[in-house]
């Protein structure tokens, strides 16, 4: 069985197909960053689980294409991922600000130091 998909790579795709439905697998793979069989395999995991539907119809150079669709259920699951999102980035900048704030009294406590 394979890794279930992150909740960053699930986000980043559904904002991506959100926001382009005719967007190629390859040209999906590219945005994200990712190889293009980890791009086929996170859309098929999106449409198993009946967040994404997808359309094949002829593109303009006579080969197959995918428009692929946000179920209602995709867009509901797009709003929690990107809750659980926003809430660990907040998290982690709290801590990176209280990390900075503490290296800020080091250096302040080095620079008296040298003085």
């Amino acid at each position: 069985m394979s890794p279930p998909i992150t909740d960053e790579a699930q986000l980043r795709l559904l904002r991506l197909l959100e926001r382009n439905p005719q967007a190629s697998q390859r040209d999906l793979a590219a945005e994200l960053g990712i190889s293009l069989g980890k791009t086929n395999y996170c859309l098929r995991a999106l449409v198993e689980r009946g967040l994404v539907k997808a359309r094949s119809f002829r593109n303009s150079r006579n080969k197959q294409a995918y428009v692929y669709r946000l179920t209602s259920r995709g867009l509901e699951e797009k709003a929690r991922v990107t809750l659980r999102f926003l809430a660990r980035k907040q998290r982690e900048y709290a801590a990176l600000k209280a990390e900075i704030e503490e290296l800020k009294r080091e250096v302040s406590k080095l620079a008296a130091i040298d003085d």
